[in-house]
């Protein structure tokens, strides 16, 4: 009932007023989220070096539009971009097989964050120590940036100054053992899936939840690598490796939000190998091995991006030239079974990643020079297109802040 004491100009002040934040609770804010790209043509086979550099984009939350809203051009082919956990700070590995830090190495390039705007300052740039640098991630703890080079068959651990910046590398670990074996043991049939078993190849390199353990991958090598850090150095865990089948090339991984089953895609053989992992002793124990493609697929893929819903319920695994994002779910042992797939709308996803929200679910299609939008179904995890084509030329990475 109406407030008899109250004006009719005070009622209706404070009846809009009311209204106002009723429709401010309903409508989410829009997320900033960056966008990694090659913008020089001596990334990998197949870059050309369309992009600009990094995109910075506002989603819309309700439809999952993308808006540009600024581009830092001076970083030569940021293809991976890692947040600080302060959320005030960004890294990008600069896959280029020479820079100005080093003759014959890549670079990796800190920055810090406009919070308001998400406008980045570059703070400096420091040597990656092996060239092609791929891939890089933070340290939990915020002290550390892991980083893998790809041609230079290395990773190496990178401090984190007071003031965000990158002080020099405190350790560079390059792949011992033996090259795998060409084509892969486990590839399709009629495959011809070659990435590098020439050499060593570091594709990754992360922290495991906790930050005791550190797994980086070596895709030349077909090995999984587990280590400990200790004081900036990488340290062979207790069981340093596992060793995949020859010329499978492990390439990218995801833990499981429980921490005690992970995840790892292979480039070469279009496999998922799902692993119990012992978060005490970082050992991983291999007990299912299934395709990242429909069944009967013959010829060659390369299978790319990993990643486990933030639910735990859905695992999405990305495919190049077969261009989809295959869909499994998760069993409540870990194991996991397929669901489907669903096509890319562009040539070559190098990388795909959900929204915070979980609702939605974006594809760097490389070769396409867009990134497509798809709507994930909560109830069967399968993404939907929603219609939305970015133009983004060469996109490699997507990082939300």
């Amino acid at each position: 009932m109406p407030n008899p004491n109250l004006s009719p100009s005070r009622r209706s002040f404070l009846q809009l007023t009311a209204t106002l934040a009723s429709v401010s609770a309903q409508t989410p804010k829009s997320n900033l989220l960056y966008v990694g790209t090659y913008n020089q043509a001596d990334g990998p086979e197949g870059s050309h070096g369309n992009g600009k550099g990094i995109h910075l984009f506002q989603m819309d939350p309700a439809t999952g539009a993308l808006t540009v809203r600024d581009v830092l051009t001076s970083v030569p082919n940021p293809s991976s971009l890692a947040l600080h956990p302060d959320g005030k700070h960004l890294y990008s590995a600069n896959e280029v097989a020479t820079s100005k830090e080093e003759k014959g190495s890549g670079s990796v390039s800190a920055m810090s964050i406009d919070r308001a705007t998400g406008h980045l300052t570059v703070l400096n740039t420091v040597s990656s120590r092996g060239a092609g640098p791929c891939h890089l991630s933070v340290h939990p703890s915020g002290k550390f940036v892991f980083v893998a080079n790809y041609h230079g068959g290395t990773v190496a651990v990178l401090p984190v100054q007071a003031n965000g910046s990158l002080g020099a590398a405190t350790d560079v670990k390059e792949g011992q053992g033996q090259l795998g074996h060409l084509p892969a043991a486990s590839a399709p049939p009629g495959s011809f899936a070659i990435s590098g078993h020439d050499r060593t190849h570091g594709h990754m390199i992360q922290s495991d939840p906790s930050g005791k353990f550190i797994v980086s991958t070596d895709l030349g090598l077909d090995r999984i690598c587990v280590w400990t850090l200790n004081g900036g150095k990488l340290v062979p865990a207790a069981t340093p490796y596992f060793q995949a089948p020859s010329g499978d090339g492990p390439r990218h991984f995801a833990w499981h939000p429980k921490g005690k089953w992970f995840y790892s895609i292979q480039e070469e053989a279009s496999t998922l190998i799902a692993f119990d992992y012992d978060p005490a002793t970082g050992k991983l124990a291999a007990k299912q091995t299934l395709s990242s493609l429909p069944k009967g697929f013959a010829g060659t893929n390369y299978t790319s991006e990993v990643a486990v819903s933030a639910d735990g319920r859905f695992l999405y695994a990305a495919n190049r030239l077969h261009d989809s994002i295959a869909v499994f779910g998760i069993g409540a042992n870990g194991t996991l079974s397929w669901v489907g797939e669903e096509w890319t709308r562009g040539d070559y996803p190098r990388s795909f990643t959900l929204d915070p929200s979980g609702r939605f679910l974006y594809v760097c299609n490389q070769r396409g020079d867009a990134v497509t939008c798809f709507k994930i179904n909560a109830q069967t995890g399968l993404p939907a297109f929603t219609g939305q084509y970015t133009p983004v030329g060469t996109p490699s990475i997507i990082t939300f802040l």
